[in-house]
């Protein structure tokens, strides 16, 4: 397995697993065994990188990566988060932020009893709290870092001043925020950022959240609790617009001998050395696919090839909501 470098201390799998849809998300939980069997077989096929979260679920991933990766937990490196407000704060699964620093010690013993850990690998918060300096969130996670509960500090979706003023408190190690061929905003501040820090980039959904599969289309049925059914860029016009560029995929997949969501991880991983993608899924072959993308050798002509094709394709629809834009990139 290739090893990636998030910061300059956290050695991972150049491609992790996220966990989110073995539990939340994408319709009801899957079965535990079958989810533990896969989060086993990661392991025995390479993959360092596991990412999880207080809210999915809420608490029940936190619980099948703890109890599956228990007796490997030498061999691994665990990301959580904290932050975000859920089912026991209110009645939406996801109901507003919550960063301060007694709720970041209280989510954090939490997730470690959850995890059956002594230690959190990579504690990201998951949304900024408006309401909460920065610089107090970093300095709860500097002290729980001193007291040997956490090793890493990671921010998701923050933008680039937040990164910097959390940065000057505790070092930042990884940024955890949506980025794939379709979502690329983070190039032009977000990346250059990164970069003059020193820290590392976990791209979640560098699948498009199954879109750049090619599997999903405007006419595939998503599951009662999929919570895609809300995303404006998974509404049937957005998906019919968008084919456009899994048809590109498809064509460099076709000379690559590869599948399109190979070709899609290929991209990320071919931005920069240090950018840690983390795909989901929840099925063993899909798994090896992705890992395999590894494999994938994108030239210099092919990655002007997809440059030059994708700028021609205006991608339709917002990523989120409208109700949650503001609270991304702050």
């Amino acid at each position: 397995m290739q090893k990636r470098k998030l910061g300059d201390k956290l050695e991972v799998s150049a491609l992790g697993l996220g966990c989110m849809g073995m539990s939340f998300f994408y319709g009801p939980p899957r079965d535990k065994t079958e989810m533990t069997k896969l989060l086993r077989s990661a392991v025995d096929l390479g993959v360092t990188f596991f990412d999880t979260a207080e809210v999915y679920g809420p608490f029940t991933n936190e619980e099948l990566v703890g109890a599956a990766l228990a007796p490997v937990r030498d061999q691994v490196v665990i990301a959580t988060k904290f932050g975000i407000k859920h089912g026991e704060h209110g009645p939406s699964p996801l109901s507003g932020v919550d960063s301060r620093p007694e709720q970041i010690r209280r989510v954090t013993e939490a997730s470690l009893k959850r995890l059956r850990t002594e230690c959190i690998d990579l504690l990201y918060q998951h949304r900024v709290d408006p309401q909460v300096p920065i610089e107090d969130v970093a300095g709860t996670v500097k002290d729980l870092i001193a007291e040997g509960k956490v090793k890493h500090f990671g921010l998701s979706e923050a933008g680039a001043t937040t990164i910097r003023r959390a940065h000057r408190v505790q070092p930042v190690t990884a940024l955890q925020s949506e980025y794939s061929l379709w979502t690329r905003e983070l190039e032009a501040e977000i990346v250059p950022t990164l970069q003059e820090l020193g820290i590392g980039l976990v791209p979640f959904s560098p699948l498009g959240k199954g879109f750049l599969t090619g599997k999903i289309n405007s006419t595939t049925p998503l599951a009662d609790g999929d919570l895609r059914r809300m995303l404006p860029r998974f509404s049937p016009d957005a998906m019919r617009a968008n084919t456009a560029l899994v048809e590109l995929l498809q064509r460099i997949a076709n000379d690559k001998g590869a599948t399109p969501a190979q070709i899609a991880l290929a991209w990320v991983l071919a931005q920069k050395p240090w950018f840690v993608p983390i795909p989901g899924t929840t099925k063993l072959e899909r798994l090896k696919e992705n890992l395999a993308a590894l494999d994938v050798e994108l030239t210099s002509a092919d990655l002007q090839r997809i440059e030059e094709a994708a700028a021609q394709i205006r991608i339709q629809g917002a990523r989120v909501p409208a109700q949650l834009q503001s609270g991304l990139g702050r």
